[in-house]
């Protein structure tokens, strides 16, 4: 509400409005409207600090001022993207990368692996004393999903008896 007039001139249609304009797209970026930014950022970049550092230092440097804080996304963009050209072409051999372009992490062809059980056993290859459910000792667990996602859960021991 602060950004649209506080609580005293708060007006729904003019902060509508506003956010409508302020969501408009492309738009300028903040090393292209900010020439004292500008400076800092290249300055850092030939004493061959990452953007990351960079952006963590203007974090710092400035934590109440959002004018004065760049992301190190921005000034990857503002290197590798020919359409920004805000930062001179230069300061690319400062960049630990030596890359022509910024690419993404490669995609595994198998599939994303995160999250996976490593050497998992297919439930068909179990030994036949599980099948059977002679051996006493073995753990064996069983789940039952009901309404409005309710779940009961049992995991019984078999033991001689």
């Amino acid at each position: 509400m602060s950004r649209n007039g506080g609580y005293d001139r708060y007006r729904a249609t003019l902060a509508d409005e506003n956010a409508w304009a302020r969501s408009r797209r492309p738009k300028n970026c903040k090393l292209a409207t900010d020439p004292r930014l500008r400076r800092a950022v290249a300055g850092k970049l030939r004493l061959d600090w990452s953007p990351e550092q960079i952006a963590g230092w203007l974090k710092r440097t400035h934590p109440e001022d959002e004018c004065n804080q760049v992301s190190h996304e921005t000034i990857y963009r503002s290197l590798f993207v020919q359409a920004r050209g805000v930062l001179k072409k230069e300061l690319l051999s400062h960049l630990r990368s030596k890359r022509s372009m910024r690419r993404s992490r490669p995609v595994d062809p198998n599939g994303d692996k995160r999250g996976h059980i490593k050497d998992i056993v297919s439930i068909r290859q179990r030994p036949a004393a599980v099948e059977d459910r002679a051996v006493p000792g073995h753990w064996e667990g069983d789940l039952l999903s009901g309404p409005n996602n309710t779940y009961i859960a049992t995991l019984p021991f078999r033991s001689e008896a």
